[in-house]
């Protein structure tokens, strides 16, 4: 063998079997049935935990703006006004409440990270599944709180409790006794009776 020749390449000797174990792979592929998902005249099954679309529950909002503070994108605008709400009561003192104005959410800048719906500290947030609000103009994707709030109507129920869950603290901190009640009467109950003792007159010692 001359300088120029190169040394048969062991790897070489198998090519015509590595041909055909790929032609055998696309004749098993080929002769599968086609899994085609007909969108959009079939709809997709989504997961029942999908981030589409964030949905508000406007009565639920008290203008905290924990939410807007939270968001890594700055695309959440809040904007209220205070109002005066008189007393119920004769000589009780008005008070002040937060009263929504604007709500509004650009989804062109929205990572759906889900931070805004966590933080809520008033469940006025929720994930709809829905995904079809795809615009033409990037700034018709800025939905404003009418529009989040038709979200809702696609919001599926909350997953029922598990039977051996504990019980949540809004039910038990409903369900529990008045501060003081519980531990005053147990109290009485396990105090033994009190025994009067005859009183002596100090005439009557030495008789």
């Amino acid at each position: 063998m001359s300088e120029n020749e190169a040394p048969d390449d062991p790897r070489g000797r198998g090519g015509v079997p590595g041909v055909l174990k790929g032609l055998a792979t696309t004749a098993r592929t080929a002769l599968r049935p086609s899994h085609t998902a007909e969108y959009p005249d079939v709809a997709p099954t989504l997961p029942p935990r999908s981030r589409g679309v964030i949905a508000l529950l406007e009565e639920n909002c008290t203008s905290c703006m924990l939410c807007a503070r939270e968001c890594p994108d700055w695309c959440i605008y809040i904007d209220s006004h205070k109002e005066t709400v008189p007393a119920t009561t004769e000589g009780g003192r008005d008070r002040q409440r937060n009263v929504l104005d604007r709500f509004a959410i650009d989804f062109s800048l929205c990572m759906y990270c889900g931070i805004c719906i966590e933080v809520c500290p008033f469940d006025a947030l929720f994930w709809s599944p829905q995904f079809e609000y795809a615009e033409t103009d990037i700034r018709d994707l800025l939905h404003e709180k009418d529009r989040l709030g038709g979200w809702m109507a696609s919001v599926p129920p909350p997953p029922a409790l598990d039977e051996k869950a504990a019980e949540p603290g809004e039910v038990a901190a409903v369900n529990r006794p008045a501060r003081g009640a519980g531990a005053r009467a147990a109290g009485a109950a396990a105090r033994p009776p009190r025994t009067v003792r005859p009183r002596v007159v100090r005439g009557e010692e030495g008789t």
